[in-house]
């Protein structure tokens, strides 16, 4: 892969789970950012315990080379007035535009399930005709206001919430005009728990692509939230996730498809599993091995 166009990050949510805030709990926001940038990244999404001070927050990555890339952000289109989320949100891009970034993902987050104790396959929201309508909307109004600040939106296709399968995927971006896609790898096989969805994904919203998530899948993991009826949590805390190349997920085609594509962006480790039970910076250096060998970034 080009190195002028391509830049490697990792998410914080491997040291501290910002929806299980007992995962990590021990550690600490300047120990995150260290090893991150010991491990060989250079860019890093937000985790809650950052500074929330753009000025306080630089001062803190610069020395260590790291820079902001992109902060989750909830919308809720489909359950609140969308006033609500267009403001929250102006507030979200203006932090990040200062910090730097330049995507902005986004997830909505109206009856989402992944935070509930639910069983993550059977209680997913599916949204009606003017749910979808409403998001679709909303989401075009939010592009617009990144646009004002030079920043491309993209959706985060999630587990548990209304846009998780690859056929809501596919609704979403056919209802959207300059939304972009977050294309995250583990929330694609954990869905559908095939290697053929993740390529099939890909291959068809390529061109819409602003930022990845590189996340792997434990195949046993996998089995028993589906047999045991477990919820999204439970399966992270049971390590249904992990660093790319230490799962089933194949990588060999979402590489080849994004460097084909002349793909532009960050590509960021994300695999949320206990920090007690796999070290961060273990796994992140395993994560780094793999991925230089790989694409040679």
């Amino acid at each position: 892969m080009d190195k002028t166009r391509v830049k490697l990050g990792i998410a914080p949510i491997g040291w501290t789970n910002d929806d299980l805030p007992e995962l990590g709990a021990e550690n600490t926001f300047e120990q995150c950012v260290s090893e991150m940038a010991l491990a060989g990244y250079t860019g890093s999404e937000v985790g809650n315990k950052y500074p929330k001070d753009p000025a306080v927050l630089r001062k803190y990555l610069a020395p260590r080379g790291i820079e902001i890339c992109n902060a989750w952000f909830s919308c809720f289109f489909t359950t609140r007035p969308e006033r609500e989320t267009l403001d929250s949100f102006t507030a979200h891009r203006d932090f990040l535009h200062a910090m730097g970034a330049k995507v902005i993902g986004c997830s909505e987050q109206g009856r989402s399930v992944q935070g509930l104790d639910t069983p993550i396959f059977d209680g997913k929201p599916r949204f009606t005709d003017d749910e979808w309508k409403r998001l679709a909307e909303g989401m075009n109004k939010l592009a617009l206001l990144a646009a004002e600040k030079g920043m491309t939106v993209s959706l985060h296709h999630h587990m548990g919430t209304g846009v998780q399968t690859p056929e809501e995927i596919d609704r979403f971006m056919d209802m959207t005009e300059e939304v972009k896609l977050l294309f995250d790898t583990g929330h694609v096989y954990f869905s559908e728990g095939t290697q053929q969805a993740v390529d099939g994904v890909i291959d068809r919203h390529i061109g819409r692509i602003a930022h990845v998530h590189l996340k792997d899948v434990r195949k046993d993991v996998l089995a028993r939230v589906r047999e045991e009826r477990l919820s999204f949590l439970a399966g992270v805390v049971r390590g249904v996730f992990t660093v790319p190349g230490d799962g089933c997920v194949n990588f060999d085609h979402v590489f080849a498809a994004l460097d084909k594509n002349g793909y532009s962006g960050y590509m960021v480790v994300e695999a949320e599993q206990d920090p007690a039970t796999a070290n961060p910076f273990e796994y992140a250096l395993k994560a780094r091995a793999f991925l230089r060998e790989k694409t040679g970034l």
